[in-house]
């Protein structure tokens, strides 16, 4: 019964956390959507972080940006592969920060692939600059999509040195 219990461990972490993820993204962009005017910018710390309400039709760093019905539906079946691929390697896990990491970047997927359904584009609101030197606008989802590559990697590749 040994690996019964890994599967729905890591089962519980993917749902937990996808699901805390997907919450807190939409509520934040709601909250962006209901206050802010679209494009308006809202200064926070001056030179160094501002609150937006942007709309990104493309994906990362505004990459296919152009494309109309074509890259809505290539960026929503991207997403929905990518999904697929994680829901793989969570089968196969039996590593809970490499889960974790994984159930991060699910979460990020699901609440970034509800924006492209409802809106055709991904709802950002995260705008770090230093001086005129801007990131990328950027939200929740993102943020979960990234730090749970770094911790996925992390330990998948230190784990399976020894």
């Amino acid at each position: 019964m040994h690996g019964g219990v890994e599967i729905k461990n890591t089962y519980k972490i993917l749902l937990i956390t996808a699901a805390v993820v997907v919450v807190l993204d939409q509520a934040s962009k709601a909250a962006v959507m209901g206050n802010l005017s679209q494009d308006q910018i809202i200064e926070v710390i001056s030179g160094f972080f501002d609150l937006v309400y942007f709309r990104n039709p493309g994906a990362a760093f505004g990459i296919f940006n152009e494309g109309g019905l074509l890259r809505k539906l290539f960026l929503i079946a991207t997403s929905s592969a990518a999904l697929i691929v994680i829901w793989t390697l969570l089968k196969q896990s039996k590593d809970t920060a490499v889960s974790f990491g994984l159930s991060l970047i699910a979460g990020g997927a699901v609440g970034n692939l509800i924006d492209r359904i409802r809106f055709g584009s991904v709802v950002d609101f995260l705008y770090f600059h230093i001086g005129s030197y801007y990131w990328p606008a950027f939200n929740i989802a993102d943020s979960a999509i990234t730090v749970g590559v770094v911790i996925a990697a992390f330990f998948f590749y230190f784990r399976h040195q020894k």
